[in-house]
């Protein structure tokens, strides 16, 4: 416990310039009488350790005094850094466990480069969802911690067509893609692999039956997203006319090269998408905003369920 603790103030000591002896007190739970007496086992085990009197004083190490960086580069620490930062916001790790390994690599930086890090720290890296939720969160508690016990979960699970059904799965990992939380693991009702997105999970149960985990390699993984359901299938050719109020929301939804600029302003996109029926919900979440010019079943498609929906508001007065 000593020895872990000695090595956590050193972390410390390392990314700060000073930090006074209460701070270091408070955060290891210990006395200040027992952090004098760290400081001197750590001046006896040969790191240089420096004390300033007054209210601005504390401890420091000497600048001189470097942890083995393995001849990582300035901008390839700062790289590690903006990853991990980047990481740190999936919660694929404790919060104390993440805080501990940005400690360790901070530590890696010197106080003179660590003057230079905010200027060069210019990326930041969020992998949070804009909508995620309290009991997401909770959902990935969970599962994190049966897959690390190994064991059984239930859970009532919808599918990409609406159909609820109850599973037993042994949960391999989670897989972060494409900005959602997914469990991997082995079906027993399925006696396969499947991949579940978090979202779409209710009643999740941990299970006192534990598993031995399963063999499976990486591309084998690969395969099973291959394989989803939700993934494109056929592809269409289209050609879309978006009024110029939606330029912002084009730009984020197609490619550069899709789009043409109209004399008029408004956006003229050339593209391929799902020949799905997804397609369909996705050009009338714009509304009035768009036109559908080719294909002409696809513009059909669209008025069709365009008149469907009015259907249901035909006893509904206009003001």
């Amino acid at each position: 416990m000593k020895l872990e603790r000695l090595m956590a103030i050193t972390i410390i000591l390392l990314n700060r310039k000073r930090v006074q002896a209460q701070e270091l007190a408070e955060r290891m739970e210990v006395s200040l009488r027992t952090i004098y007496r760290d400081m001197e086992s750590l001046s006896l085990a040969g790191i240089p350790i420096v004390s300033y009197m007054g209210t601005e004083g504390g401890y420091e190490i000497m600048d001189s005094f470097r942890l083995d960086r393995q001849m990582l580069s300035h901008d390839e620490l700062i790289a590690m850094l903006t990853a991990l930062r980047g990481l740190q916001s999936t919660k694929a790790l404790s919060e104390s466990s993440m805080e501990r390994l940005l400690e360790k690599v901070g530590a890696l930086v010197s106080q003179t480069e660590q003057g230079s890090l905010a200027d060069r720290d210019q990326i930041l890296v969020d992998f949070t969802p804009w909508r995620s939720s309290e009991a997401e969160r909770k959902k990935y508690e969970v599962l994190n911690h049966a897959a690390k016990e190994k064991k059984l979960v239930s859970f009532s699970y919808t599918d990409h067509l609406g159909q609820e059904t109850m599973r037993r799965v042994e949960p391999m990992g989670l897989v972060l893609k494409g900005y959602k939380w997914y469990l991997h693991g082995y079906c027993l009702e399925r006696e396969d692999y499947r991949i579940f997105r978090l979202s779409r999970i209710r009643d999740l149960q941990t299970q006192a039956e534990t598993f031995q985990r399963r063999d499976m390699e990486l591309e084998k993984l690969n395969e099973k997203w291959r394989q989803l359901p939700d993934r494109p299938g056929p592809m269409v050719d289209v050609v879309l006319h978006f009024s110029s109020a939606l330029k912002a929301v084009v730009a984020d939804r197609f490619d550069e090269d899709d789009i043409e600029r109209q004399p008029d302003g408004s956006l003229l996109v050339r593209t391929t998408m799902p020949d799905q029926d997804w397609l369909i919900s996705f050009l009338l979440s714009f509304r009035n905003k768009v036109r559908v010019l080719e294909p002409a079943r696809l513009a059909a498609a669209v008025k069709t369920a365009a008149l469907e929906i009015a259907g249901l508001y035909s006893d509904v007065e206009f003001n």
